[in-house]
């Protein structure tokens, strides 16, 4: 199962921040969900929903506690002409190309026909164990 953050584009840059590597890591501008119907894999792009392959911005709340949530608006797809299932979701940090930054599954599968739309409520990301 490959579910979680990527190695490459955010896990080994971090660690290497904090090793003090000389490597630097730019903070991402915004994030952006895209929908799948099944686990995205380790690169993010395995089963992309067919529905919408539309990516939409999010936003975060500021770090908390080790932990970050959305806030402000939900983002809302339409399906614009197949039947499929959603599992899963990957977030990147462009509209289009861009790099994979983590993937998660949904906490319940969910239908998706021509012209439903779907609400992501939450997505929330935290890092543990903490030092309190």
């Amino acid at each position: 199962m490959t579910v979680g953050v990527s190695t490459t584009n955010l896990a080994n840059p971090w660690l290497n921040v904090i090793r003090g590597a000389g490597t630097t890591f730019t903070a991402v501008a915004t994030l952006f969900v895209k929908l799948h119907t099944a686990d995205p894999g380790a690169s993010g792009a395995t089963a992309a929903a067919v529905g919408s392959a539309t990516r939409v911005a999010v936003t975060q709340s500021a770090a908390s506690s080790g932990a970050i949530a959305m806030s402000g608006t939900a983002p809302v797809w339409t399906n614009g002409g197949t039947s499929e299932t959603l599992t899963h979701i990957s977030v990147w940090d462009a509209s289009t190309a861009g790099n994979f930054l983590y993937s998660a599954a949904l906490t319940a599968s969910q239908a998706w026909v021509n012209g439903n739309t779907f609400t992501l409520n939450t997505l929330g990301v935290s890092i543990s164990p903490l030092a309190a």
